[in-house]
């Protein structure tokens, strides 16, 4: 048993649904998930900020579990904070845990998207966000800084966090067939991990013709990843394919 922290935003409802679930898929280990809260109902700047602020009580709680890694699972938090932020907070984070002898992984949703592009060796990439613009615009910048290229991107522009965790699939592909896909390595379905798209990846796959991964399934990868374990779980997409052993013909 894998014991995962999870750091959640107070208005999330989809991080703890559907990260057990993809989890659940492995074949060789069971998790356990452990989260804390940090407060914001609305996905502007300042609310923002004020969730960021209450990092460290929440590390402090969930340290107490005894994780084993912990994500940090709220992306445009971190990626509003400038180019390399996801690095100075699971840094910070690792350090706080490290004070009261933990040795737990540490990895951000932010950080997870990166990680899981250059595994899946994407350049170029399209978004699908539900930020306002101006949120969606500093995640773009995020990227870009990274080195990826983002062909194109759609935002819904729904601020309310609660909003976002009940916006429709239909209208996720919706926003996706809008996209100019013709020279992109990789389409990033969800581009945050409160959007709900588990359900959409593996058929967005099989439709577009090209690797689709999302917020929630780049957490799952990293977190895999950062455990030493196999990334193996069917029917969430090629990125979550990567180690699987050929069956003989």
């Amino acid at each position: 048993m894998h014991r995962i922290g999870l750091v959640v935003p107070s208005s999330n409802v989809t991080v703890e649904t559907e990260m057990p679930a993809l989890l659940a898929r492995h074949p060789d280990a069971s998790f356990s998930f452990h989260s804390s809260r940090m407060r914001m109902t609305a996905v502007s700047p300042a609310q923002l900020r004020a969730m960021n602020a209450q990092r460290e009580r929440c590390v402090l709680e969930l340290g107490d579990a005894g994780p084993e890694a912990i994500l940090y699972a709220c992306l445009v938090a971190l990626m509003a904070g400038g180019p390399g932020e996801h690095q100075r907070v699971e840094a910070a984070v690792a350090e706080q845990l490290a004070t009261g002898g933990s040795e737990a992984r540490v990895r951000s949703s932010a950080g997870a998207l990166v990680e899981a592009l250059r595994g899946l060796g994407a350049r170029r990439v399209a978004l699908v966000m539900p930020y306002t613009r101006p949120l969606a615009e500093q995640v773009v910048a995020y990227l870009e800084a990274e080195g990826l290229t983002v062909a194109d991107w759609r935002a819904l522009e729904v601020a309310d966090n609660a909003e976002v965790g009940c916006i429709p699939g239909d209208r996720v592909m919706a926003a996706a067939r809008e996209l100019d896909l013709s020279a992109v390595d990789a389409l990033v379905l969800s581009c945050c991990v409160q959007m709900p798209s588990l359900s959409l990846v593996e058929p967005a796959e099989q439709e577009f013709g090209i690797p689709v991964l999302s917020a929630a399934t780049a957490g799952a990868y990293s977190l895999l990843r950062a455990l030493g374990l196999p990334v193996d779980l069917p029917g969430a997409g090629s990125l979550l394919r990567a180690d699987r052993v050929p069956v003989p013909a």
